[in-house]
């Protein structure tokens, strides 16, 4: 066996980078035992929690994005660029990597520009189906661009790219459950049909109003939910419910941690449009109807939502709309049996199964000179 291989894994930022980060990382060891992975993050960001609970080590660096809004912020930023570049090029001496990964995200910038510089096989991993400012940036020194859509060389040197899919959670592919010990799991009726809106945490602000709008659609409809509210919505969201009649049809939540099952048990999904999140759906070919939200760079998730709703593989309610609009679509579409088969059939069809391996590959080959 060669000696034994070093990688540096950077970005993050939200779940939707972290996770296929550690999807990566874990291939990688399933397929070396003997790799030493380090993860550079951006300190104070998720991903300094979520990297050492998946068990491994991360640095942190000082890094922030630019202040559109106030100029004047962006001294500050400029000089946390600058010094982030300074560690970045420590850790890199001091590790010594053989390969290094991009995931998006602040600190993939400063960490693999460094890794470029110093003649170090680096590759990057572009979830969305519109490429974020760091890796367009980073396409230039990259060798190897794993893309999760088709049409990605409008962004990127076409004989860079691969397509592999994103990563996902691998407990959801796991999950052993069948529809009705699912709904059971939730304290609901197996024979109903089962709705599960699930908003993220800070972004679930429009599908909760969505909801709140119409309670007496919601105890009219014949259907059941699972509500996941974000924690940040969970009180407020009790408080009026009690302005309304008891509904035993409505499940509420703060968070689900046990993502497979709610999967499971749902006939149908409502979800804003994340990457991360859209590759859930297609390979376990789960009817959705895609919120995007307005408040994200480039407002990338309408257009991935957009890549399947094309393909008549996701329905599409705008956020504006949403409040009047998601609701009725929802009960309309779950009662809708060939609707839902056709949904399903062709979000199946988008799946790419098996990414992280697919890029625990490439890395693997970058890293031992074999590209």
């Amino acid at each position: 066996m060669d000696k034994s291989l070093r990688i540096i894994i950077s970005g993050g930022g939200t779940g939707g980078h972290i996770f296929p980060a550690i999807s990566i990382a874990n291939a990688i060891k399933a397929k070396r035992p003997d790799a030493e992975i380090l993860f550079v993050g951006a300190l104070g960001r998720m991903e300094m929690q979520r990297v050492p609970a998946a068990g491994y080590e991360i640095e942190g660096l000082p890094i922030a994005g630019f202040d559109r809004k106030n100029l004047l912020k962006n001294f500050a930023v400029l000089y946390k660029i600058w010094n982030s570049q300074r560690k970045a090029k420590k850790i890199i001496q001091r590790f010594q990597p053989m390969a290094a990964v991009g995931v998006g995200g602040y600190a993939s910038g400063p960490t693999l520009n460094k890794c470029a510089a110093k003649g170090i096989p680096c590759l990057i991993q572009e979830q969305n189906s519109y490429a974020g400012v760091t890796n367009k940036l980073l396409a230039k020194k990259a060798r190897k661009i794993c893309v999760a859509y088709e049409g990605m060389e409008r962004f990127f040197p076409a004989d860079k790219i691969v397509m592999t899919g994103n990563p996902v959670r691998q407990a959801l592919l796991e999950c052993k459950l069948t529809r009705e010990e699912a709904i059971k799991q939730f304290g609901l009726d197996p024979k109903k049909k089962t709705i599960l809106l699930v908003g993220g945490s800070l972004g679930a602000r429009t599908i909760n109003e969505s909801v709140l709008a119409h309670l007496d659609l919601v105890a009219s409809s014949g259907v059941q939910f699972i509500w996941q509210t974000g924690k940040y919505y969970h009180a407020e969201i009790t408080e009026r419910l009690k302005e309304h009649d008891a509904l035993p049809m409505l499940k509420v939540t703060d968070f689900i941690s046990d993502m497979g099952a709610a999967y499971k048990a749902a006939d149908l999904v409502i979800s804003r449009a994340g990457a991360s999140s859209i590759s859930e759906f297609c390979l376990i070919g789960k009817p959705v109807i895609l919120v995007p939200s307005p408040n994200v760079a480039e407002d990338h998730q309408t257009k991935n939502a957009m890549a399947l709703v094309n393909k008549d593989a996701a329905l599409f309610v705008k956020d504006a709309e949403a409040q009047e609009k998601l609701l009725p679509l929802a009960v309309a579409t779950v009662a809708d049996d060939q609707r839902l088969h056709t949904l399903h059939d062709n979000i199946l069809k988008m799946a790419l199964p098996d990414s992280a391996d697919v890029i625990a590959d490439e890395v693997i080959r970058l890293a031992t000179g074999q590209e």
